[in-house]
């Protein structure tokens, strides 16, 4: 049974990093590399061409800043205020917090399609389309972020900020200087979380912008149109260009979350 745990483990990986593996390669076919039989995994001449048709062709580098700016700027509003509320919820006290809590935790089950049609009503008379705040709106609350950043902060002693205060110490300064650093592998589990879910977003985006110069990155990819012809390289080079954010923001945070995780449970 051992044994299996390996041989299962490498196949899950395999099944998560081919298609990964593939639309990378698959960037770099000429046309006629999408028509070979039997089905090519390596182009037969790599070839930039199709990066450079997907930009020259669409608004490509548009999208792309779109969909960075509105993931960059709701995932930290979204963190901050999930922080705060968090903060707030475990080492406050207040009439009717236990009762709160429960209420907003209760909104996980309420099912985001079900919502649309009111938000949306509600951003068009705010007058809120084809702006960012529009766009990140509704991601700027987040009961799991809630949820298990008041966890995590239950796990720190009541004393630290008792004897903090006593000596001074403000609410923020507590905030900042203690319990959001030793709070940091699931604050930035949860920032890469929160990026990739804006970032990877179509349905509201495309909701809400009408305007081609404030698509987003996911909803500017369908309206490339080069598969209509079997031209998929340009929409893979697209593709390509649309993980890479993801994949250096989860590469650049992944030793600062395991040594954050080593240190706060080994003690050192």
């Amino acid at each position: 049974m051992r044994r299996l745990i390996p041989i299962a483990a490498t196949l899950f990986s395999l099944a998560v990093v081919f298609p990964i593996f593939y639309t990378i390669s698959a960037s770099f076919f000429p046309y006629t590399d999408f028509t070979a039989i039997p089905a090519r995994l390596l182009p037969s001449v790599p070839t930039l061409d199709n990066y450079a048709r997907a930009f020259r062709e669409s608004n490509l580098l548009v999208f792309l800043s779109n969909s960075l700016y509105s993931a960059l700027a709701g995932t930290v509003l979204r963190m901050t205020i999930s922080i705060l509320g968090a903060y707030a919820f475990t080492f406050f006290t207040f009439r009717g917090k236990n009762l709160l809590f429960v209420l907003i935790v209760a909104t996980m089950l309420l099912p985001p399609d079900a919502l649309i049609l009111e938000n949306y009503t509600t951003i068009r008379s705010l007058r809120l389309t084809d702006t960012y705040l529009g766009i990140i709106s509704t991601t700027l609350l987040a009961p799991t972020h809630l949820f298990m950043l008041r966890q995590y902060f239950k796990t720190v002693s009541q004393e630290y900020r008792e004897a903090a205060i006593i000596e001074g110490c403000s609410d923020s300064r507590f905030l900042t200087t203690l319990l959001i650093p030793i709070s940091k592998a699931v604050i930035i589990t949860l920032a890469i979380h929160s990026f990739s879910t804006i970032f990877n977003d179509y349905l509201w985006p495309l909701l809400v912008t009408n305007r081609e110069m404030m698509r987003t990155v996911q909803v500017g990819l369908t309206m490339l149109g080069f598969s209509e012809n079997l031209d998929y390289g340009p929409q893979f080079a697209a593709i390509t260009v649309l993980m890479t954010p993801i994949l250096i923001t989860f590469i650049a945070l992944h030793n600062p979350i395991q040594d954050s995780v080593s240190t706060r449970f080994t003690g050192r």
